[in-house]
């Protein structure tokens, strides 16, 4: 299952989160993962943070 982790993500930036198991992550479509998380916020705050440094380097 995925959702979208923010409803304005910058251009070149799309993320989503993903469930394996007991865990989830966040995936960039620039290839960007994020740790495996067990919650679902931890994981929608780090789409959002790669989101937020990734529009402002790039």
């Amino acid at each position: 299952m995925s959702e979208r982790a923010s409803a304005e993500p910058s251009a070149a930036h799309f993320t989503s989160t993903s469930e394996q198991g007991s865990f989830c992550s966040a995936r960039c479509t620039c290839g960007w993962r994020g740790p495996a998380r067990r919650a679902r916020s931890l994981a929608r705050d780090d789409a959002a943070g790669h989101e937020a440094t990734a529009g402002a380097t790039g």
